[in-house]
């Protein structure tokens, strides 16, 4: 009897501890990383909301208000446009030049001789510009 009563006991316990373990799990904050990498590379230049009001406007124009690129272009967001600004393939003045862009070498994957950091792989670099790129898609005024 004092086995059942242990083994029983045991289980419980290994079910009050999962269903702890659920809600604990449930609660933390869901992790949106297009809006972090937003947040981190985008939004002193382009604002919190996207709007082109960030507290870094050092350059010669204003930046442009992220919200209304896909109204600019017919209610099509221009995704392969945004993701070549992004990437580097497109130039904006703002940004810098290809040497030197506004967030560095951070979406571009360095591979070889000159530091092939396991973050900066292409692999790696294409998941952030793609969360990046749905981010600023889920900007758009509707």
């Amino acid at each position: 009897m004092v086995r059942a009563c242990s083994f029983a006991g045991m289980v419980l316990s290994w079910a009050v501890l999962a269903l702890a373990s659920g809600a604990a799990l449930a609660q933390q904050p869901k992790i949106d990383a297009g809006e972090e990498e937003y947040a981190l590379h985008c939004a002193i230049c382009h604002g919190i909301a996207g709007k082109g009001d960030g507290p870094y406007n050092q350059t010669r124009t204003r930046p442009t208000d992220l919200t209304v690129l896909a109204k600019a272009n017919d209610g099509i967001f221009p995704f392969r446009r945004v993701r070549e600004v992004i990437d580097g393939r497109r130039e904006i003045e703002a940004h810098g030049t290809r040497d030197m862009p506004i967030w560095g070498s951070y979406f571009q994957a360095i591979n070889g001789a000159h530091g092939n950091r396991p973050d900066n792989t292409e692999p790696h670099v294409r998941t952030r510009i793609k969360a990046l790129v749905d981010y600023i898609y889920r900007l758009q005024a509707r």
